[in-house]
């Protein structure tokens, strides 16, 4: 058993001090434009020098821990704990998105601004922010000479955004080291404010599985010419009739187990005609996805594979009918189908021999992790201690994260930034105006430093 004297009994957020300064830190990594789309543009000059700059802001952590390169992109950080016991592993990715000031930022995007309780820029909520809170959990406990109860490992990418290798590379190498993780945390779903229209209150929001993705391209040919004389279909207008019939119902509502158990999570935390409303969703299953699909958006996610075009490619000149167009599908794959059932699915929605489908990249939905053992309730308990007031509550990501690499080996994978977002936050990921709330910053290290210090060697 670990030594009780390194594991606190109870978790008052006020017994670990917090160093000042978390926003202008945040700030500082915002401001070096880590875009892992312009790596081969850029170099690698901006990624080296945001590793440099987590060894000059986290000077404990980087004399403590044990930090190995995995690839040029990946650092994998070990934090010894007092037994042998299976690991946590505390991921996050530090690489982010484009981001072009003259789409309507507030603030430029990579200028840090902190204004008026936020801090501004790419990267604060996704997934800059999130690291952040890791890494101050993780110095401020250092602190206090503190040891975890067993080992925690940082496992941060920097090549996400682009489906990169490094995440992968850090879960092969544990692998293959036989370390199986008890624990696995990346990104994925927030605090949010009436996580459903009907229902209210604040949601701490746990992925207990991802949605597959796959990237699909149609494409056509066609008998070019002069376009003052166009004859039958052209290539593009095939391209628009396929596209027309990938509708929002290319793919039926179904709802998965993790939702039912989602909405009786509500349901406990509600009364009278809400309650008794989410518990009757939680049962009709077939019923209620197709009341969620109708929703549209979020809700309508949940309950079934998401189909969107992206990319259009045809023509080379207004006078002319081109021989060729095509364009690309960005497919979010509901747990229980299939990239290969999905590529079907598509070619009999078009019904057009003359429009080839075809697959360019894929990865199936990851499974469930359990949400009735120790390691949820881990999670669940430590944001309880840094949110109060939200249900923890189970669900589906809707997007891609490199924990989907553990999940080949590690049973417990749940995706939580411990971060309050609002659906107009969460809009601004990959879009225009992304900022975090610094209180939602100093809750999210307090997250950290609660799952942390309850760790046990016994679970």
């Amino acid at each position: 058993m670990a030594d009780p004297s390194h594991v606190p009994s109870a978790y008052p957020n006020d017994d670990i001090p917090r160093r000042d300064g978390a926003t202008e830190r945040l700030a500082r990594m915002i401001r070096i434009p880590t875009v892992s789309a312009e790596f081969a543009a850029r170099g690698p000059a901006p990624f080296e020098e945001f590793v440099a700059l987590l060894a000059e802001l986290y000077p404990r952590v980087h004399q403590t821990l044990e930090l190995e390169r995995i690839t040029d992109l990946g650092l994998l950080y070990r934090w010894r704990g007092v037994s042998d016991a299976p690991p946590v592993v505390l991921m996050a990715h530090y690489d982010v998105v484009p981001a072009d000031a003259l789409d309507g930022w507030t603030h430029r995007p990579f200028d840090g601004v902190i204004h008026d309780g936020w801090v501004h820029g790419r990267g604060a909520l996704d997934d800059k922010g999130p690291l952040l809170v890791i890494m101050e959990a993780v110095e401020d406990l250092l602190a206090t000479s503190f040891t975890p109860a067993r080992d925690v490992y940082l496992s941060f990418g920097g090549n996400e955004e682009t489906f990169g290798d490094a995440a992968k590379a850090i879960a092969q190498t544990m692998r293959e080291r036989g370390v199986v993780p008890w624990l696995v945390v990346d990104e994925g779903g927030a605090v949010v404010d009436a996580p459903l229209p009907f229902v209210s209150g604040r949601a701490a929001m746990i992925g207990v599985s991802e949605k597959g993705v796959a990237t699909f391209r149609i494409e056509t040919r066609g008998e070019g010419g002069h376009a003052s004389a166009p004859h039958g279909p052209t290539a593009i207008g095939r391209i628009a009739r396929a596209l027309d019939r990938l509708g929002p119902r290319t793919f039926r509502a179904r709802m998965p187990g993790t939702i039912a158990r989602m909405l009786r999570s509500f349901a406990e935390r509600s009364d009278g005609a809400p309650r008794l409303l989410l518990r009757t969703l939680a049962t009709l299953r077939p019923v209620t996805a197709q009341v969620f699909a109708l929703l549209g958006g979020e809700p309508a996610a949940l309950m079934r594979t998401t189909i969107a075009a992206t990319m259009a490619e045809g023509g080379s000149a207004a006078n002319v009918l081109p021989s060729r167009a095509s364009a690309t599908l960005n497919v979010r794959i509901l747990p229980g189908e299939t990239v290969a059932g999905s590529l079907r699915r598509i070619r009999r929605r078009i019904r057009d021999p003359k429009v080839s489908v075809e697959v360019l990249e894929g990865n199936d939905p990851s499974p469930e992790s359990p949400v009735d053992g120790p390691e949820f309730a881990a999670v669940a308990g430590a944001a309880r201690a840094a949110y109060p007031d939200a249900v923890p509550a189970p669900y589906i990501m809707m997007q891609a994260s490199d924990a989907r690499h553990f999940h080949r080996f590690s049973p417990a994978v749940y995706r939580f930034a411990p971060l309050a977002m609002s659906s107009a936050q969460r809009a601004a990921i990959h879009g225009v105006d992304e900022r975090v709330d610094v209180e939602s910053l100093a809750r999210g290290r307090d997250f950290h430093v609660a799952l942390i210090t309850r760790l046990t060697d016994d679970a």
